[in-house]
């Protein structure tokens, strides 16, 4: 069996990872709670769209840095390992495999089931869309598990189909906003004032799952050709589209329908944004688009998912390395890795059922999967941030110093926006993480073979 990786894709192939993992769902999917937890303030929804664009930006750039000085398997897992440490390294692995890899998917398997659910009419929570989601995640593993190259070309396709709606949407739907006065009226108007706490905050952290992925891109460094080159262009590419792209987007969308018609909506309001400015036949196709473009999200994350096992074990550490580095001859693909990947994302889509879509199945330990995971993996990245400034000794003073001390604010920004708007939630989530990390820090050394 082979036990390395090849090198199989290309700058456009990571270009489109980035961009594909970020844009799809969370912008369509997000753009409502922003809304609400703004009461229909659209200049501070806009200004919550750009804190956490700017988060993104700050922190893809540190990884672009460190991108350009190490290469091994796993991205993120490298550059803990690197900077912080080899147990910091195992850490990482383990987190982004076990939560945050697995998390995301199950959540995106189901918004993409949710978008065909309401194109059809169909209950987003009920036993046809949970049934569906079910389905496009086995079938999305398969492409990946049995095609790799398939999946990679998969992605810049649906990169590229996911941005028409975006685009077409923040060009036509400002001009049509700007005509009729909606856009003039949503901008000077505020829906309501019956808002939470601290809506900023709120919103902040609904943004964070719309922008967040970016990092999933890092995951095939080891099969991008000459990565050390192409992964820093496509993190900083990538982020900088992204967050310009998601501000043109929910202007363009204000300039559709109204602020109170679009909370008011909730998960249709999408859809109507689409209808109103482009007929219901050109909003239905466009719609269309945007369940594809979910898919499209779900497949560059299944790419990490999938990997995920391997990645610990090339390193020989986790439970039974010998199994999970085993690779496929004929694909290259790891598939003892890929199976607990889905399995995983599978859990994990299960746990987001019964703690975000019915009545809750786990009391106080119910949380959003599609947050908390990803405003912890914020707070891992501050330790990185730090040792780059003590071991970064080939950049410069702004690489060295300036940039991830931007990078640690960033992240403390986020960790404070989710306490501050979660609450005693995030307490119930850290001990599910704490149990989980243990866990993994139990069988680190379970089934290898004594040397």
């Amino acid at each position: 069996m082979e036990h390395e990786l090849q090198k199989k894709y290309g700058l456009s192939t990571a270009i489109a990872m980035v961009i594909g993992i970020v844009i799809g769902s969370g912008v369509f999917f997000k753009a409502e709670k922003v809304l609400v937890a703004t009461g229909g303030d659209l200049q501070l929804g806009i200004l919550a769209w750009f804190l956490g664009g700017l988060v993104m930006i700050l922190c893809g750039y540190n990884f672009a840095l460190l991108a350009t000085q190490h290469e091994k398997v796993g991205g993120i897992v490298d550059y803990a390992e690197v900077m912080v440490g080899h147990k910091y390294g195992y850490f990482m692995a383990w987190f982004m495999q076990m939560i945050y890899y697995p998390a995301f998917t199950g959540v995106l398997a189901w918004v993409s089931a949710r978008y065909f659910c309401v194109l059809v009419g169909w209950d987003i929570v009920g036993g046809q869309c949970m049934m569906l989601a079910g389905f496009v995640l086995v079938a999305v593993y398969c492409l990946n598990a049995l095609s790799p190259k398939l999946a990679g070309r998969f992605q810049v396709s649906t990169t590229v189909i996911k941005l028409i709606p975006l685009f077409m949407m923040a060009i036509v739907g400002t001009i049509y906003g700007a005509k009729n006065g909606i856009l003039v009226e949503n901008f000077t108007t505020v829906v309501t004032t019956d808002v939470s706490e601290h809506p900023l905050f709120t919103a902040v952290v609904g943004t964070s799952f719309a922008y967040e992925g970016w990092i999933c891109a890092t995951s095939i460094n080891a099969e991008l050709k000459d990565a050390k080159k192409n992964l820093p262009k496509a993190l900083v590419i990538g982020t900088l589209f992204v967050a310009m792209t998601y501000i043109l987007y929910y202007i363009g969308l204000a300039g559709a329908v109204e602020n109170q018609v679009m909370m008011d909506g909730g998960e249709t309001g999408a859809k109507l944004a689409f209808s109103a400015v482009f007929s219901e036949v050109g909003g239905t196709l466009l719609f269309l688009v945007v369940t594809i473009s979910a898919i499209g999200t779900l497949n560059g994350l299944m790419m990490a998912c999938v990997r995920g096992m391997y990645a610990i074990a090339a390193r020989d550490e986790g439970p039974f390395p010998h199994y999970f580095k085993k690779l496929d001859s004929e694909s290259n693909m790891p598939y003892n890795s890929a199976t607990v990947g889905l399995l995983l994302a599978m859990l994990w889509l299960v746990y987001f059922y019964g703690a975000n879509l019915t009545a809750p199945w786990f009391g106080k330990f119910s949380f959003d999967s599609s947050e908390l995971p990803c405003i912890s993996l914020y707070s891992m990245y501050i330790p990185i941030f730090v040792m780059q400034m003590k071991k970064g000794v080939n950049f410069g003073t702004f690489n060295r110093y300036v940039a991830p001390i931007l990078g640690i604010c960033a992240c403390l920004f986020m960790v404070l926006a989710a306490i501050v708007s979660l609450g005693e939630a995030i307490i119930y989530y850290l001990i599910i993480y704490v149990v989980i990390m243990v866990f993994g820090v139990a069988c680190k050394n379970l089934g290898h073979k004594k040397a």
